[in-house]
């Protein structure tokens, strides 16, 4: 496997870790807070690894858990339309997603369309975690985001940090996880400040 198809795969967070936001979005009933352009993203990265594995034929074992968090990422992305009112638009964008996926996964798509998709994963999923802080930040709380996903992806990400290293020996590889680790604690820091500033204080503080 190259080391850009490793650096991909262990990027994205082990599958149940986005289980806890879909669960409190469903028990919240309310996606607020949730950047749609950042799910995107990380599906854009995601999406990038399934099939540019899938092309070369690499194990399931070496890139399953990216299924796992893509159908995850689906289902969030789903809810995040569907509690904003926007029922139709995200069933539409569940048959479009899975319908370029299936477009990807043919023959009919060029080995350089799922490389170069490859090749963006990190940029991609910086963004998106960037738009997500950025939506904290004009928000003034981090609405239904789950804690626990935003702390075990950062800690995740800290151990990639240097399990890198470990493995590869790759300084450039292991500032890559640096980097994607700044954007993960930023977040995970936004949940700290704005532990108790949720939807409804920040109402509440408006109508005093």
């Amino acid at each position: 496997m190259s080391i850009v198809a490793d650096l991909s795969l262990h990027t994205n967070p082990q599958p149940p870790l986005k289980l806890p936001q879909v669960f409190k979005l469903l028990g919240a009933k309310s996606a607020e807070g949730l950047s749609f352009s950042s799910i995107l993203l990380e599906l854009f990265a995601i999406t990038g690894t399934m099939a540019y594995s899938i092309a070369h034929s690499f194990p399931f074992s070496a890139w399953g858990e990216a299924l796992f968090l893509m159908l995850q990422n689906v289902a969030i992305g789903f809810l995040i339309q569907h509690y904003k009112g926007n029922t139709f638009p995200g069933l539409l964008f569940v048959v479009l997603y899975f319908c370029i996926v299936s477009l990807l996964l043919s023959p009919v798509t060029p080995l350089l369309v799922v490389t170069t998709m490859q090749a963006s994963n990190m940029p991609a999923i910086v963004v998106g975690r960037l738009l997500q802080a950025a939506t904290n930040y004009r928000n003034g709380h981090t609405g239904q985001l789950s804690a626990v996903t935003v702390f075990l992806i950062f800690a995740g990400s800290l151990a990639r940090i240097f399990t890198s290293i470990q493995e590869t020996g790759d300084s450039l590889m292991a500032m890559t996880f640096a980097i994607s680790s700044c954007c993960n604690g930023l977040i995970a820091a936004q949940v700290l400040y704005y532990w108790n500033c949720g939807p409804a204080v920040k109402k509440k503080k408006k109508r005093e």
